[in-house]
């Protein structure tokens, strides 16, 4: 099944999601990478508000080059990074209104949870199209936290139809990764009798 989502994203609509479907994703894109994520994980602690809004957000991870324009950024390409690096954190970001994610390579078994208690799901995006992803940005609606460096910042940015996105952790614990790992495991297991017998 084909999504056109819209940010802010409602748990309705996120519930809606599974496992295989494809995706596409327009409004407001929030930027967020390992140094993004103990920032907000501080803010979180402290009891401060956040200077973006997370309630219903899509968040995306991986940095946006960018260079300076008429005064402003120009999105000059961006495009996913390995997300498992912010699973230890991510639950919390979810848990605080973040709807979905958008990265690479899955995440693992507490993210998924979260996603389910909260109705979210994990969106991924095929590395290496940096540039395609760059014609979907619209507009840079702002950087907040540039002092982490503009790698690390978070970015706000208006997204166009961003996507092809394959829905691959939704919100009924659906978890495309953790069906190719259990046909992987399978699949060795059935090697290892041959194996055995090929050393007699």
């Amino acid at each position: 099944m084909e999504h056109h989502l819209r940010t802010p994203v409602s748990r309705a609509d996120a519930e809606k999601l599974a496992v295989g479907d494809t995706a596409y994703l327009s409004g407001t894109l929030l930027t967020a990478r390992d140094k993004a994520h103990v920032r907000m994980a501080e803010y979180f602690s402290a009891g401060k508000p956040l200077p973006f809004r997370l309630e219903g957000a899509a968040i995306f991870h991986g940095a946006p080059l960018v260079r300076k324009r008429d005064g402003g950024w120009e999105v000059v390409a961006i495009g996913p990074t390995t997300s498992a690096r912010m699973n230890r954190l991510e639950p919390a970001v979810i848990r605080h209104g973040a709807r979905l994610i958008v990265g690479k390579g899955g995440m693992d078994h507490e993210v998924l949870e979260a996603f389910h208690d909260c109705g979210g799901a994990y969106l991924a995006m095929t590395g290496g199209a940096a540039v395609l992803g760059a014609r979907r940005v619209k507009a840079v609606l702002g950087v907040a936290w540039e002092d982490l460096g503009l790698a690390e910042a978070v970015w706000t940015l208006d997204v166009a139809d961003l996507g092809p996105l394959t829905v691959a952790m939704d919100a009924h614990r659906g978890d495309l990764y953790g069906e190719v790992r259990a046909h992987v495991a399978e699949n060795i297991k059935a090697m290892r009798p041959n194996r055995s017998r090929s050393r007699r």
